[in-house]
């Protein structure tokens, strides 16, 4: 109930917008490998920048 209203960090809305590429990618695979490429591609920068905010 605390946590409601807590905004998340920059970190946070990397990662969770990695795991959405990474599950879209996923689903992609199963019907339209070139679309999962480039959702995985996406993914992959994403994850080089929480890499880089990490490095801070």
């Amino acid at each position: 109930m605390f946590g409601l209203f807590k905004k998340k960090s920059p970190k946070e809305k990397l990662e969770k917008k990695y795991e959405q590429l990474q599950q879209e990618a996923f689903e992609l695979s199963k019907t339209n490998r070139t679309l999962s490429d480039e959702k995985y591609a996406e993914a992959q920068e994403v994850l080089k920048e929480i890499e880089a905010l990490e490095k801070e």
